[in-house]
């Protein structure tokens, strides 16, 4: 990923050559020449302040290839006005409004379908998915498989083996998983935490009983471990052996009481390690219930 200064050279580089193409075609050959030419040079730079905060290089690169294709004529037939690239680069300037709750998945295929700049919606709903599924991730790491899928998708694109709208279909697709997947902690009655912690104790074969119980677990934990007294996330705890000694005593003797029967020894010893380690990552990065 690279830095906001070296994404605005990528900018100047595309002005530079567009300067270079109208010293070399002049405006008679341009036909609406300078003033189309300042439009370019708008909507160019209304693209670069869209997307420079992601500092995404692959969107910066396909939405200017994308202005290029459109707006270096050669006579009349395919030619902008000025008007259009000014109302080009307003969209551009303000953004699409994006909220995962809120994407529409059907509306998104629909204006795909009839969008000019296909590539500029593939990055942008590219560049929103992975700053999502960062997000998500931060929440909840055992999100991982959704990060793994998205990129298998991308994959299959790069290499050629997926067409621009088969590859736009399975991004939308990702979108809805993914909000199914931020909507779940309300399904299953946890909070993000609760959650996290709940996906890290299930195992397959579960009945609705068994998964209750691995329910109350979760909460029982994080209550244990963050409100309930004697203190257990002490200042510092994971660096200090006694402390790290009490922390999984402590969310040993809370699973061994919720998890079910079905649990065995070996299973229960690995779930116990996977919360320690996740409390301990988080603490040491000073992050959530664990700081």
């Amino acid at each position: 990923m690279l830095a906001q200064d070296e994404l605005r050279q990528s900018f100047n580089v595309y002005e530079n050559a567009i300067s270079g193409l109208y010293e070399a075609c002049k405006p008679e050959v341009l036909g609406q020449g300078k003033g189309r030419l300042v439009s370019a040079f708008q909507y160019l730079r209304g693209v670069m302040d869209a997307i420079v905060e992601q500092t995404d290089l692959d969107g910066a690169i396909q939405r200017l290839a994308a202005l290029l294709d459109e707006s270096v004529v050669v006579d009349n037939a395919e030619t902008f006005n000025a008007k259009q690239f000014e109302a080009e680069y307003k969209i551009v300037r303000r953004g699409r409004a994006w909220d995962l709750s809120k994407v529409n998945v059907e509306k998104l295929r629909e204006e795909f379908k009839s969008s000019p700049h296909r590539n500029i919606e593939i990055a942008d709903l590219r560049a929103f998915l992975e700053k999502k599924l960062a997000e998500m991730l931060a929440q909840n790491s055992t999100r991982i498989d959704f990060a793994e899928r998205l990129q298998k998708i991308i994959d299959a694109y790069n290499s050629g083996a997926t067409s621009t709208e088969n590859y736009y279909e399975e991004l939308t697709a990702h979108v809805a998983a993914m909000q199914a997947e931020a909507e779940r902690h309300v399904r299953e009655g946890l909070t993000e935490d609760e959650l996290e912690l709940f996906d890290l104790l299930k195992k397959d074969g579960l009945t609705k009983d068994e998964e209750q119980r691995v329910k109350l677990a979760a909460k029982h934990l994080l209550r244990r471990l963050v409100e309930e007294q004697p203190k257990v996330l002490v200042q510092d705890w994971y660096k200090d052996a006694q402390t790290q000694t009490r922390v999984r005593s402590e969310i040993s003797r809370v699973l061994h009481d919720d998890l079910p029967e079905s649990y065995d020894r070996a299973l229960f010893e690995q779930k116990c390690a996977k919360v320690y380690e996740l409390a301990t990552e988080y603490a040491a990065k000073g992050r959530k219930w664990a700081a």
